[in-house]
C-alpha cells in the first residue's frame, strides 16, 4: 500500500501539501521563537483560566513538588517525581487541545467525536496512574509501606 497515492474524491492541494505555502509559517528565526513562547504562555493562562482539571492538577503538583527535594532521594529519582508531575500536566494539556479541537468542528455528538475525547481523557488516566505509581514507590521505603 502507497501512502503517496492520491485518492480520486481529494483535491491535490490537500495532498501536496508545502509549508512554504502557509501563511502562518512566515516567521523565521528569533522571532518564531519570540512568538511561539508568547503562543505558549496564552496556552497556559487559557488552561488555567477555563480548564478546572488543569487547574486541579497543577495545584496537586505544586503541593507535591516540594516533597521532592525536601527526603532525600538521588538524581534520577527526583527526576522520576518532577518528571511524571510534568507529564500528568502535559497530557492534560493535549486532552484539552483535542477536546477544542473537537467542539471548534462541532458540538453535535458524533461517534468519532466521543472516540477522540476518550482516547485524550485515557491518556490523561495513564499518566496519573503512571504519577501515583511513581511516587507510592518510591515514597514507600519512607514509611515502611
Amino acid at each position: 500500500m502507497s501512502f503517496n497515492k492520491q485518492p480520486d474524491d481529494m483535491p491535490a492541494a490537500e495532498v501536496d501539501y508545502d509549508p512554504k505555502n502557509n501563511p502562518h509559517k512566515t516567521h523565521r528565526g528569533l522571532k518564531r521563537v519570540w512568538l511561539a513562547t508568547g503562543h505558549s504562555a496564552q496556552g497556559f493562562y487559557f488552561a488555567i483560566r477555563e480548564e478546572s482539571a488543569f487547574r486541579q492538577e497543577l495545584f496537586l503538583a505544586i503541593l507535591m513538588l516540594p516533597w521532592a527535594f525536601v527526603f532525600e532521594f538521588s538524581a534520577v529519582e527526583r527526576i522520576l517525581l518532577v518528571g511524571t508531575l510534568i507529564l500528568v500536566l502535559i497530557t492534560e494539556l493535549l486532552n484539552s487541545g483535542i477536546e477544542a479541537a473537537i467542539d471548534r468542528i462541532s458540538f453535535e455528538a458524533h461517534s468519532l467525536s466521543k472516540r477522540a475525547k476518550d482516547y485524550g481523557s485515557a491518556a490523561v488516566l495513564l499518566s496519573l496512574v503512571l504519577c501515583g505509581g511513581t511516587w507510592l514507590s518510591l515514597f514507600s521505603h519512607f514509611f515502611n509501606l
